[in-house]
């Protein structure tokens, strides 16, 4: 495992600080916030950043037809798989073990980021996140996360915008 001292000076992830720099945004770097203890949970993120827990961007990787898709959910909400499968047309939908998690995107579970990822993925992202203003998104690493706006955020990570949230009774 990697130790958080081999992160660059921001406390991002080396794969994601050159995607940052590959996407022109340099500037993001100032702003990536990096914690003494692991946020790995949405819940833990949005408790050390001190915004609402949907306000936390998810990036979870699922394996549709045993091919790895990543979806943007915010914090608060689950991933309905049904949803998921409706909108890849695919056959069957299940949760990326986590050797495919870093096999397929160069992090461990808990610090993905929504891009910068080491192979192309299909991506969808919820709905729910553009209904805030600001999304706070790891940064590589489970003790870093960024602010962006998330119309950026979903136009950055190539993501189609979708309603995949399980719905609430």
């Amino acid at each position: 495992m990697t130790s958080v001292d081999a992160f660059d000076s921001s406390g991002a992830h080396p794969r994601f600080a050159a995607a940052l720099q590959e996407l022109g945004l340099d500037e993001l770097h100032s702003r990536i916030r990096r914690f003494p203890d692991a946020t790995r949970t949405a819940a833990e993120a949005a408790a050390a950043v001190g915004c609402e827990l949907s306000e936390i961007c998810k990036s979870l990787i699922f394996a549709a037809d045993g091919v790895p898709v990543l979806v943007l959910m915010d914090g608060a909400s689950r991933v309905d798989l049904e949803r998921v499968r409706e909108a890849l047309g695919a056959q069957k939908v299940t949760r990326a073990r986590a050797e495919v998690v870093r096999e397929t995107t160069g992090y461990a579970i808990g610090g993905v980021p929504p891009f910068g990822h080491r192979t192309k993925t299909r991506v969808l992202a919820d709905r729910s996140l553009l209904e805030h203003d600001v999304v706070w998104a790891a940064a590589g690493n489970p003790h870093a996360v960024f602010p962006m706006e998330p119309k950026d955020l979903v136009a950055h990570a190539g993501a189609a915008l979708v309603d995949v949230r399980e719905r609430t009774s």
